[in-house]
């Protein structure tokens, strides 16, 4: 790892100004650390979000469930408010990583990150949240742009996302037995306006899949997967998986995950 100064500030505004003099934000560091240790960035100042109240906090809001950035994934998983209201976010953070990696990385990190398969972006998406900043305020649609990439500026950061309380929702995974990111994964939501579906995993980023979504919207059964069109060569292929079997993934998780929406 290069020297770098380390500072953790205890105010949103302070971090902000130190982020905006060219310091790096550093949330749970499970991409960023080990970034460091391989010498493929060299920040000359970390800027730990870990003490910011402003950014901790998990309550409910009308019928949005606000989670701050800094939550924890073990957090998430274990909330009370979280196993009631949207217990398909609760099951979704209690199957990322490792334990270690559950305590250490957060909500905030994970989605301006934009791993194309981690598993929070699907759920962002699936469940149309809204990703609040310290700027604005962004819909899930807008703010996924590909590969690592999300329309956050560079000297913006997420606060906190709200997500719209579903009808049911659940979500699926494959496991890279390894890595335990998603081989495949799929996220569901039935929500007042009809059904999501995202998927990460399998493209350039976490998407939707407009046929899914259709054919699920008119009959929520896992028997209306088995009618819609997988296309494979929109998907990635790797030593992992060919595009063909992440194609019988996603309707089998898919199929997956409606059986268990609740």
């Amino acid at each position: 790892m290069y020297a770098f100064e380390y500072q953790r500030p205890s105010q949103l505004d302070e971090a902000l100004r130190a982020i905006a003099a060219g310091g790096q934000a550093l949330a749970g560091g499970q991409t960023l650390i080990a970034s460091l240790k391989q010498r493929l960035a060299a920040p000359e100042t970390l800027i730990d979000l870990g003490q910011i109240a402003a950014l901790q906090g998990i309550r409910l809001a009308g019928n949005r469930l606000v989670i701050g950035a800094m939550a924890r994934h073990a957090e998430v998983a274990a909330h009370p408010l979280v196993r009631e209201r949207l217990p398909a976010l609760a099951e979704l953070a209690g199957g990322i990583g490792d334990r270690q990696v559950r305590a250490m990385g957060t909500l905030g990190g994970s989605v301006a990150n934009n791993d194309p398969a981690a598993c929070y972006p699907s759920a962002v998406l699936a469940l149309g949240a809204t990703v609040v900043t310290s700027q604005r305020t962004l819909a899930a649609d807008d703010f996924f742009q590909g590969v690592y990439a999300t329309a956050l500026g560079a000297d913006e950061l997420i606060t906190a996302i709200e997500f719209p309380l579903p009808k049911r929702a659940a979500y699926a995974k494959f496991r890279q037995p390894a890595s335990r990111f998603a081989l495949i994964g799929v996220f569901v939501a039935e929500t007042d306006a009809g059904v999501r579906v995202a998927i990460t995993g399998a493209g350039n980023g976490v998407f939707r899949h407009a046929g899914l979504e259709a054919a699920l919207t008119r009959s929520f059964t896992p028997e209306a997967v088995d009618a819609v069109a997988i296309d494979a060569a929109e998907l990635n292929g790797d030593l992992h998986a060919s595009a063909a079997y992440r194609a019988d993934l996603i309707r089998s998780q898919t199929r997956a995950a409606v059986s268990l929406a609740r």
